[in-house]
């Protein structure tokens, strides 16, 4: 243990991390209008620390066993105080300190400054904080003046407790709990129905919350009220403890489905889309899979994000996040499996190597991907409102790694904007249908924003001859398109920004007349080009005449296989040695500059003004797909020292 850590641990008052600060004064300050969200939070969180406990007392034959793993709500309505009860796993002091007195999330200051922002512009603010973070614990400063923790983890004799008023800080003090688990006492608000603090002291508002969002949680949640008379038999429990994917799906509401994947996401947006599969025959397995509407905060940030796909065996919980189940680019896919055979005592190395498992994550692949294409089919506008969330991450299943087959289905999925309406994104399929038939290449361009896409010269001879192209913006659109895309359809891909362009569809007779034309320019501008090649030798491999402009005077253009400057910037940002890539520089002969340029050469091959030209072409050209210069002081300098001259 350091002694940051060791410090961090000691008894006492203690500061909130930065973000929690943040936080607390957003919650307390009335950012969810929903505040009986606070007991479907503590609840979840009792679930996770009871499932931890089964799985542990599976795995290790020195645990003591309990008799039944349950949940509490201890109410004492005089003293206006709530308890959260459970004999789960527990904390230890470390722990406490690291799920309670912090938030380990990169980018939550910033995003709950722009909440505030939003909320003091009178702007909604987004509602979904608590399945951005997974911070639901502390929605319990909505309703309580005072929040108190004792927890004694399993196995360990010492307790910790935690408290705080919200106000910035907490105090750790050593405690006693006569077994494991955790308790959270809760000091309540006053009663204020403005500000939607409903009195969660009493009786009825607890049960209608509890059958709301908690109804299908798996252990049997108890509800004891101080001074009132306990039952002479055992009280029924507040909920009925239905596993949700083990009944039919005609039997499950749509509401009951959005208070499921709350629970098992802690996301407070309602799914965009549920998917209920089984797998029959020699190995037997049930799945309900949820795709969410809104993605979350951490979506790019994969080692932070959680609760993904959680693991059962025969309704036994065995893992909470188990990622073998779906690939990386199907990360933002939440749901449950429960298989009837796999080894209950398994690591997991183990599980990346279960033949069953790899079963498993082929069928869930297929089923998302069949049931997004049918959201496609049905209703267009709400798939596109998916696309604008996950295409960035479904279509990272267009790299190398992935199943041919899944690729297919992920290009169906694909939605993108072209050249045929820039206003409007279209799929793939529709693309290749309007296609003649003499085409067989999908034409693209790739870069870092549409208007740099439709101002690039690359698409002047595309768009006299109304060939349409695809413009793709998305980072990963330029390291799935470097690699060989999959053929779709019986078409090949090719970038209008990549080698030589031939669309030449005249006769023999016209093509054979415009080869000799090109002949003659190439002739004629042979010793400017040279010339202008050696004013840009640093930065260029080639120079030479295009046949893909028609008004611009230049453009830049790679050769294939080449890596893109903006794929080359992202592997050195993750510390990988990239090798220099040089473009081509392409000029226009039919632009009234060339024929100027070559006057000038002819004048006196060695003026120092045809350096300069050359570099203004050549920087022209790179701000014009969207590059930056390397020296932008010289090039302004350059460029005015032209304007003078021409005035």
């Amino acid at each position: 243990m350091t002694g940051e850590q060791s410090e961090a641990q000691a008894s006492g008052t203690h500061v909130f991390q930065a973000e929690v600060q943040k936080l607390l004064e957003l919650m307390i300050n009335s950012l969810y209008t929903h505040k009986d969200v606070f007991l479907r939070e503590l609840i979840s969180n009792a679930s996770d620390a009871l499932d931890r406990r089964r799985f542990l007392g599976l795995t290790s034959a020195d645990l003591q066993p309990v008799d039944e793993l349950a949940v509490t709500l201890r109410v004492d309505p005089e003293a206006r105080v709530l308890q959260v009860i459970d004999n789960g796993i527990g904390m230890d002091r470390a722990e406490v300190v690291a799920n309670l007195g912090t938030i380990a999330r990169s980018g939550t200051l910033e995003f709950l400054e722009q909440q505030k922002a939003a909320a003091a512009s009178g702007q909604d603010a987004a509602p979904d904080l608590i399945g951005q973070f997974g911070v639901g614990f502390y929605s319990s400063f909505m309703v309580a003046g005072e929040v108190e923790v004792i927890t004694r983890k399993v196995g360990e004799e010492a307790a910790t407790r935690w408290v705080s008023t919200g106000d910035g800080s907490y105090t750790l003090e050593d405690a006693e709990r006569s077994d494991a688990g955790t308790t959270v006492s809760l000091h309540l608000k006053p009663v204020d129905g403005e500000a939607g603090v409903a009195d969660y002291s009493d009786e009825w508002v607890l049960r209608q919350i509890v059958k709301k969002y908690s109804d299908f949680v798996a252990y049997p949640i108890a509800l004891e009220i101080e001074g009132k008379d306990k039952p002479e038999g055992p009280d029924e429990p507040l909920n009925s403890m239905k596993a949700i994917w083990t009944r039919s799906a005609a039997d499950v509401t749509e509401d009951e489905h959005k208070e499921f994947y709350k629970h098992i996401s802690h996301d407070w947006q309602d799914p965009l889309l549920h998917i209920a599969t089984s797998i029959e025959g020699t190995f037997e397995a049930r799945a309900l899979l949820y795709v969410p509407s809104v993605a979350p905060f951490d979506l790019y940030h994969r080692e932070m994000a959680h609760r993904g796909i959680q693991l059962y065996v025969k309704r036994v919980f065995i893992m909470d996040e188990c990622r073998d189940l779906v690939p990386e680019w199907l990360r933002f896919v939440k749901g449950v499996v429960d298989a009837e055979d796999l080894s209950l005592n398994v690591s997991r190395e183990a599980l990346q190597q279960d033949r069953q498992i790899q079963l498993i994550r082929k069928h869930l692949v297929k089923r998302t991907l069949e049931s997004l294409a049918d959201l496609a089919g049905q209703d267009a506008e709400k798939y596109l409102g998916f696309w604008a969330q996950f295409g960035p991450v479904l279509k990272e299943g267009l790299l190398g790694f992935s199943e041919p087959k899944d690729k297919e289905r992920i290009l169906d999925l694909v939605r993108v904007a072209s050249t045929n309406d820039d206003t409007a994104l279209t799929s793939l399929g529709d693309v290749v249908d309007r296609m003649s038939d003499e085409q067989e290449v999908i034409y693209y361009l790739a870069a870092s924003s549409k208007d740099v896409l439709l101002n690039s010269p690359h698409l002047e001879a595309f768009r006299d001859k109304g060939i349409e192209v695809l413009l793709f913006t998305d980072h990963v659109d330029e390291v799935w398109l470097a690699q060989t895309p999959p053929e779709y359809r019986g078409k090949t891909w090719q970038s209008v920004g990549r080698g030589e362009v031939d669309l030449d569809s005249r006769s023999a007779e016209d093509k054979e007349s415009a080869s000799e034309a090109r002949e003659r320019d190439e002739s004629n501008f042979r010793d400017l080009i040279a010339c202008l090649r050696a004013g840009v030798q640093d930065h260029v491999k080639e120079v030479r005449l295009s046949q893909r402009l028609t008004s611009s005077a230049a453009c830049l253009v790679l050769e294939e296989g080449e890596m893109s400057p903006r794929v080359a910037d992202m592997l050195r940002q993750a510390g990988q040695d990239v090798p220099d890539v040089k473009p081509i520089l392409e000029l226009n002969a039919k632009h009234p500059l060339l024929p100027k340029l070559q006057e000038v050469f002819e004048k006196d091959a060695k003026d120092p003004q045809l350096a300069e030209y050359a570099e203004l072409l050549f920087g022209q050209a790179l701000l014009a797909e969207g590059g930056s210069l390397d020296d932008p002081g010289r090039f302004s300098r350059r460029l005015a020292d032209l304007m003078v001259r021409a005035l």
